[in-house]
């Protein structure tokens, strides 16, 4: 479907030409027609396909009748985007401005997260913003201290909800919801979603829209995937080589650790090799200029966290390594999904460590993703003779589990229950 055919206005239409978009993604051409018509909104679809812009278009849209409507030049906050990460907040903010660049009293908006001083934030939000996009902590911390309301609130955006509802942001999202008005439109957006997860969305979301775009030979993205059986010890000596043999331009390397980031960047900068850090204990100074390094390729290896699986979009990025397999097969999704974007071609790496455990860790993600990628062995770094065969006698023997962190814990069971409590005091308000 072409922009030209979706119900959004002239301003906005202009705007999606002047940044060279001409046809609607898949994701774009569902949700945008569903949140224009206030529905309620399920939507999962592949990273780099176009969620961002599936529901920014909406919500300017809704900013555009609000301004052309009697309360014109009112400042309240219209919507909000909750996030996970510092840098999907910035991103997300960035297209917004992008879209409404043309529009001659474009919204105020507000980008709010954490690692950086509060005062400048609570300054902003002065006089009132129109779209606010946040991580939830420093959200709260804001809400506390009386330097915004959420009462007239018309929508509601999760992005990476997958993350938003099932881990740790639960409790801050319950706490988030509490200061919402129950009359409101919500979209939830993520590339994953687990049986559990899509419970606990369903009692958030209202008669939802439900969008799950399959991936086939036309969407998919191009991503060539590889696995390589190492010893645990070789894997450094292994991201060297194939950096310098392999002459990549850059590569994006992730491993399970803030420790093992810093002190794997340490060793690749012995080697004379440009790597640096990237993880959530690092000033938001910090966090940006290696970005904008890595960006500008004055970074050739940025070794991160599982903090830059989600939200960070560089564009041209040809490697990603897994130096340490994810927690979940859906974190796998995220962190290989940096590279081949927007139509571009990319490389997965996997490091599989010549072991038992780790060879069965990664055959539940196999399965999970319906793969059967081939053990390679680069010369030179070839596992022992034994490790190799102990590896081989790896078996899952549990479908459900094997995977830190894809099975609900008991803390996530307590998440979802007190989530499903919420949900029915809402309906009840509502009623």
């Amino acid at each position: 479907m072409i922009f030209s055919n979706l119900d959004l206005p002239t301003l906005l239409q202009n705007a999606i030409q002047s940044a060279g978009f001409t046809e609607a993604t898949p994701i774009q051409a569902s949700v945008i027609p569903a949140m224009l018509a206030n529905k309620d909104v399920l939507a999962c679809a592949q990273t780099g396909s176009g969620k961002t812009a599936a529901f920014c278009l909406p919500l300017l849209n809704a900013y555009l009748q609000r301004q052309a409507g009697a309360n014109k030049g009112s400042r309240v906050v219209q919507a909000l985007v909750l996030v996970p990460t510092r840098e999907l907040a910035t991103q997300i903010g960035d297209q917004l401005r992008r879209f409404s660049l043309g529009f001659p009293h474009p919204p105020k908006l507000a980008v709010l997260f954490g690692g950086i001083s509060i005062n400048p934030q609570m300054l902003h939000l002065r006089g009132g913003v129109d779209i606010v996009i946040a991580t939830p902590g420093r959200l709260l911390d804001l809400i506390d201290k009386n330097a915004l309301k959420l009462d007239q609130l018309s929508t509601l955006v999760l992005d990476e909800a997958d993350r938003m509802l099932a881990l740790g942001f639960a409790d801050e999202l319950n706490k988030v919801l509490a200061f919402l008005p129950t009359q409101r439109q919500s979209a939830f957006f993520s590339a994953t979603y687990s049986s559990f997860v899509a419970q606990m969305a369903e009692g958030m979301l209202h008669e939802p829209e439900r969008f799950n775009i399959e991936t086939d030979d036309g969407t998919k993205p191009d991503i060539q995937q590889r696995a390589i059986q190492v010893e645990a010890s070789q894997r450094t000596q292994l991201l060297k080589h194939l950096y310098q043999t392999q002459k990549w331009s850059r590569a994006m390397v992730f491993v399970g650790t803030k420790y093992t980031a810093d002190l794997l960047a340490t060793k690749l900068r012995r080697a004379h090799i440009s790597a640096d850090a990237f993880h959530g204990d690092q000033t938001q100074g910090k966090r940006e200029q290696v970005i904008s390094d890595f960006k500008a390729s004055r970074l050739k290896i940025l070794i991160a966290t599982d903090v830059a699986a989600r939200g960070l979009d560089i564009s041209q990025l040809p490697v990603v390594v897994n130096y340490d397999l994810p927690r979940s097969a859906d974190d796998y999704v995220h962190r290989i999904g940096r590279t081949g974007r927007a139509g571009e071609s990319g490389l997965a790496i996997n490091f599989i460590c010549a072991d038992a455990a780790n060879e069965a860790h990664f055959r539940l993600i196999e399965k999970r993703h319906d793969l059967r990628l081939e053990r390679e062995h680069i010369a030179g770094f070839e596992p022992a003779v034994e490790s190799i065969a102990n590896a081989e006698r790896a078996t899952v023997s549990d479908p459900n589990g094997g995977i830190k962190g894809k099975r609900p814990s008991k803390k996530d069971k307590l998440r979802a229950l007190a989530a499903q409590q919420t949900a029915g005091q809402d309906s009840d308000k509502s009623k």
